[in-house]
């Protein structure tokens, strides 16, 4: 399949993430949902798999709002290396075609706790009822350190059931 990418005018190269290449984080499952969910900020999340690899790699698209980004990782469990960068209307509609097969729907609330933010995936589709919890650290000292609320349950970091690349593969 040939993509026209030579016509299409390159969106903003800045990455969407924080500066840092390192991810650390940890995936729960839920005890309960927090009281009040609806109120925090969330957003409906499509995204869809171009690559996935060996060691972790895994080349994504995502559309999160009006937001639309191809990202990039590498690595396994709670640490991984993590790239990302915006990409325009015309861009992502080039490559989303070719993730068919490979995707996933979920609502994500934005949960403040302490000096963290929890994000609360809400599953569609054919993971409908399927929620998780993911918290992300800026070093592994408060990843470790980490005191989650009641309502969180089961640790499944690194867990492959749980990983969104598996879930879009079912």
């Amino acid at each position: 399949m040939f993509f026209p990418f030579t016509k299409i005018k390159l969106a903003d190269m800045r990455t969407t993430k924080k500066p840092s290449l390192r991810e650390i984080e940890r995936k729960f499952l839920l005890k309960r949902f927090p009281p009040g969910l609806q109120k925090f900020p969330h957003d409906t999340i499509e995204q869809g798999y171009l690559a996935v690899g060996r060691g972790g790699l895994q080349v994504r698209l995502r559309k999160k709002g009006s937001v639309r980004s191809l990202t990039y990782k590498e690595g396994t469990k709670g640490e991984r290396e993590e790239r990302e960068i915006r990409l325009s209307l015309e861009q992502f509609n080039a490559l989303w075609p070719a993730t068919v097969g490979r995707r996933l729907m979920k609502v994500r609330y934005d949960v403040p706790w302490k000096t963290y933010t929890i994000e609360i995936d809400v599953y569609r589709g054919r993971h409908d009822g399927l929620v998780v919890a993911e918290v992300e650290f800026k070093n592994q000292r408060s990843c470790k350190a980490f005191e989650a609320p009641d309502w969180i349950g089961r640790d499944v970091t690194g867990n492959p059931k749980y990983s969104n690349v598996a879930l879009a593969h079912k």
